[in-house]
């Protein structure tokens, strides 16, 4: 069986010291991905998508490592890109206007015809709500800013100030949707004890 270090091979953009803005270049990655739009505090299909994520994605490792006996690797963190109605701006005060994809990181051996076997497995298992709307794509960040906020999502503000300060300071400009690393279950864990990085792709020129 061959073990893939997915946390050392993507470890610069899951790892960052707090209070410190970093520039990174996202390589091309596989995520499995679910859209949706609403408050995710309320909207019960945010709710309904991580289930179905979380489902899919220890359902791929299992068949991949307990099935096939091929590969063995760790589940990653859940993931975010959030943006508005207008599809230019993110307003921390508008939820009911965000749009959002959340999303995993998922190796390269993982490959659709994989993922409509965990399908079905989910399905006869559990069969959640957003079963059917994920996909499976190759994102490509590029340039991006990031840093580390631990606390609530709601206090995130100042944070997102300091990286788009830094990010003007370096004559860089803003491009793309913000985006979210989560470590711990966000519907789990204690807001204080949160850790999230936090990133913005960036423009050159």
């Amino acid at each position: 069986m061959k073990t893939l270090d997915l946390k050392k091979q993507f470890a610069p953009y899951y790892r960052q010291k707090r209070g410190i803005v970093s520039i990174v270049d996202v390589p091309p990655s596989n995520f499995l991905m679910i859209d949706g739009r609403g408050d995710p505090n309320t909207a019960p299909e945010f709710h309904e998508a991580l289930e179905t994520l979380y489902a899919l994605s220890y359902t791929l490792k299992f068949m991949l490592k307990m099935d096939r006996k091929a590969y063995d690797y760790p589940v990653m963190p859940l993931e975010g890109l959030w943006w508005s109605a207008d599809g230019k701006t993110f307003d921390m005060d508008r939820r009911r206007d965000w749009r959002w994809t959340v999303m995993i990181l998922q190796p390269d051996v993982i490959t659709p015809a994989l993922l409509a076997e965990a399908q079905t497995a989910v399905r006869k298992k559990k069969n959640p709500a957003a079963l059917g709307r994920e996909r499976l794509e190759r994102f490509h960040e590029g340039l991006a800013a990031q840093v580390l906020h631990i606390g609530p999502y709601a206090a995130e503000g100042p944070t997102i100030a300091q990286m788009h300060e830094f990010i003007r300071a370096k004559g860089y400009g803003l491009r793309g949707k913000h985006h979210e690393v989560y470590f711990g279950d966000p519907r789990r864990a204690n807001p204080a004890n949160l850790k999230t990085i936090l990133r913005q792709p960036v423009a050159t020129g």
